[in-house]
């Protein structure tokens, strides 16, 4: 089967994004239907995106569900058998989707992603040969989140791990994809533009920098506790807890206020999650 406009929906998931979610939407063919998730009660906002695009949904989650969550909560409520997520901080080219649309002919996959226009960051990881063919893919073991088409039959409705909050769920999903015998590609005739880490209002990003501290030490050890298992996870994440918590009090000595409350993070995230405690920690908005 292939992806068309006609069979595929557009999930963006949102919270503070109304300084850069205009160039995203904008970039997309009015055809094609778009859900956005914000992960707040921000009606107002939501209502400013119904009146300026076309064949939009959007919904409000009431609070900050994360991304994995948000994603999920967004695949619900499609009824098409593809799902593009998104990131509000990317901009597509035009013919990103002609280029997704032409290779899914007959192709057989469970994540199908365009290829980052900068080559110095490319959002894709693999450990073998590349080997492209003449629909101009390749296969590869991970994908980054903030583009990515499923093909939601190959799920079973499992798609994003939601004990993740933040950081690896793109990661989780593929591995247990692979695991599973099913294909990963990238597309390189279809290309995206990714802002990098521009999707929440910049005034934010003290607050976000904090968060990102936390969450990613704590995905670290969850995610290679479940698929590597509780020794492995240990014998990585102890001697990044060790340095965590050494630079913490060294910053903590010298009053260097803004890395102290960094390290401070980490080490609570990675701790937690040695703990087997939830991805409880959120950003502050107000």
């Amino acid at each position: 089967m292939q992806i068309t406009k006609d069979n595929l929906t557009i999930i963006i998931v949102t919270i503070k994004s109304e300084k850069i979610i205009d160039n995203c939407l904008s970039s997309i063919d009015s055809d094609v239907k778009k859900i956005v998730i914000e992960n707040s009660n921000n009606e107002e906002f939501i209502n400013n995106l119904k009146k300026k695009y076309e064949n939009i949904e959007c919904y409000i989650t009431g609070k900050n569900l994360g991304m994995g969550a948000g994603n999920n909560f967004g695949i619900k409520k499609t009824k098409s058998r593809y799902v593009m997520i998104l990131n509000p901080d990317t901009v597509l080219k035009k013919n990103t989707l002609e280029e997704i649309y032409k290779v899914s002919n007959n192709l057989d996959f469970a994540v199908l992603s365009p290829l980052s226009d900068n080559e110095d960051y490319p959002n894709y990881k693999i450990k073998k040969k590349i080997l492209k063919n003449e629909k101009n893919i390749f296969e590869v073991d991970t994908v980054d989140g903030y583009a990515m088409v499923l093909d939601k039959t190959k799920y079973n409705e499992i798609f994003f791990d939601e004990k993740i909050f933040m950081y690896l769920e793109n990661d989780d999903l593929c591995f247990r994809m692979r695991k599973k015998g099913e294909k990963i590609f990238i597309c390189s005739s279809s290309r995206i533009n990714h802002l990098g880490a521009k999707a929440v209002n910049k005034k934010f990003s003290y607050e976000l920098e904090l968060s990102r501290n936390w969450h990613w030490s704590w995905s670290q050890f969850y995610f290679k506790k479940k698929h590597y298992g509780l020794i492995k996870a240990f014998l990585f994440s102890i001697p990044q807890l060790i340095k965590a918590s050494c630079k913490c009090a060294y910053y903590f000595i010298i009053a260097n206020k803004l890395k102290f409350k960094i390290y401070s993070r980490r080490t609570s995230g990675l701790f937690n999650s040695l703990l087997n405690k939830s991805s409880w920690y959120r950003p502050r908005f107000d």
